[in-house]
């Protein structure tokens, strides 16, 4: 009886099904891990394996030091550089709207032949809000609350002007309409053209304080990251030392000490920095609001008694009695007191503080010159009150006199802190000079370093 045979499958197997492309290996992943667990079953295998671990651990600290100290630099930058300048830009807009406002009213009660030097300050305001406003449109991002307020300066900037010039065509021709022009020009910076500015000045200050926070905020990740390759470097020289009772491995001292100049650079830099930008902000940015705050009162209350005359009672308060601007004149000047009081207590040096106190000095003294103007005016004395505020006339100790020593003194204190300000946030921002770029390249020294010395140590095996 014949026997006959199947032929066997190509793979070799008798029952012939056929081979899959797994049968007799594993995936690429199981044989990585099976390659690395047999080179760890011998020294020079676990060596390789410490040098490459040592050496990502040294160049992931780097990379993450690199980025976290970046976008650091990035935010101090934009608080020296543009956040600060941007919401010190939006405070001079505020001023210089409500000093024009000041302006055109005192030009307004000196009648039809009005100063050529108050002319002159209300075209220097005007033209300096105008520029101001090109500048933060150009420098501020699209869209947000920033640009729907710059975009209402500049719609209505060119109305306030035109009732303003208004005003003062029938001021000229001695006619009580322009009294009421200047009014609801008023009312128009007041309401509409202020608050604006007052929006686009806390936009800007929001974002200079978000910069700060950034810029501040320690690099947790670069220094959790620094710490652990250091960690592995100690630990890898230790076992070295146990296996070969020698102190030192050039290569892996070398890595180490890269890796601590990393990370005591990041450390110390950081820190600097967190003190400069911290110092910036609370002696320098905050005195600046305390006095921008101040100053922007005291121009309200300027303008708020320039129109109590102009005025004349023609408008009310809510108590149906009182004297509207009045009423607005007294809630500005305490206002301005608060403020003083406050920039005295930030106030750290004789410069900043001489020019408050002299400030605080007009203030008194201004608040005694509108109490005798105000007398005469109460009393029906129009002719002998609009001397007492405006001066002229051989009235040399007019409230107005009162006001620009006020004004002269706050802006010299503002300059002073914002000087100050300046000089702590560039210390800040210089306390990370230099550091991305050397980390970057103590990193990949220390990473080297790691495979020099590991490297060293597997030559005794060949």
């Amino acid at each position: 009886m014949a026997i006959t045979t199947r032929p066997s499958a190509p793979g070799g197997g008798a029952s012939g099904a056929p081979a899959g492309p797994a049968a007799g290996r594993g995936t690429a992943w199981a044989e990585g891990v099976e390659r690395l667990r047999a080179a760890a079953t011998t020294e020079p295998g676990r060596l390789r394996i410490i040098g490459a671990v040592l050496a990502a651990l040294v160049l992931l600290f780097g990379v993450v030091a690199v980025w976290e100290i970046s976008g650091r630099v990035t935010a101090a930058e934009d608080v020296v550089g543009r956040s600060q300048p941007l919401s010190a830009d939006a405070a001079s807009i505020y001023r210089s709207l409500a000093d024009a406002d000041t302006a055109s009213s005192s030009g307004f009660l000196a009648g039809a032949q009005e100063p050529r030097e108050v002319r002159q300050r209300y075209e220097k305001d005007m033209a300096n809000a105008s520029r101001l406003l090109v500048s933060a449109a150009a420098n501020t991002g699209a869209g947000g609350e920033s640009r729907k307020e710059i975009a209402l300066l500049g719609e209505q900037l060119p109305r306030y002007t035109g009732l303003i010039e208004q005003a003062r065509a029938n001021n000229r021709q001695g006619l009580p309409l322009g009294g009421a022009y200047l009014r609801y020009a008023n009312e128009q910076m007041s309401t509409v053209l202020l608050p604006a500015a007052q929006r686009l000045y806390e936009a800007e200050t929001g974002r200079l304080y978000t910069d700060y926070d950034e810029a501040r905020g320690w690099p947790l990740a670069a220094t959790g990251a620094g710490v652990l390759a250091l960690a592995a470097l100690v630990w890898a020289q230790r076992r070295n030392y146990l296996l070969t009772h020698r102190v030192f491995n050039h290569g892996l001292l070398a890595a180490t000490a890269a890796t601590a100049v990393v990370l005591l650079w990041l450390t110390v830099g950081q820190t600097v920095a967190r003190s400069g930008l911290g110092e910036a902000r609370a002696d320098g940015q905050e005195s600046l609001k305390v006095l921008n705050d101040a100053r922007i009162a005291s121009l309200q209350a300027r303008a708020n008694e320039n129109l109590t005359l102009i005025a004349r009672g023609a408008v009310l308060a809510e108590d149906k009695k009182s004297d509207k601007y009045d009423v607005d004149y007294a809630k500005n000047m305490k206002q301005l007191d608060a403020g003083l009081a406050r920039a005295l207590e930030l106030a750290d040096d004789a410069s900043g503080r001489d020019p408050v106190a002299k400030a605080v000095a007009g203030v008194a003294q201004w608040k005694q010159r509108h109490a005798a103007a105000r007398e005469s005016d109460v009393r029906g004395d129009y002719e002998l009150a609009l001397p007492q505020v405006i001066g002229g006339k051989g009235q040399k100790d007019s409230s107005g006199a009162s006001f620009d020593t006020v004004d002269a003194s706050l802006e010299q204190a503002v300059a002073h802190e914002q000087k100050q300000f300046t000089l702590a946030a560039r210390g800040g921002l210089g306390a990370l000079g230099g550091l991305a770029t050397g980390a970057a390249v103590l990193a990949v020294v220390g990473a080297g370093a790691a495979l020099l010395g590991i490297g060293r140590r597997l030559s005794e095996y060949r």
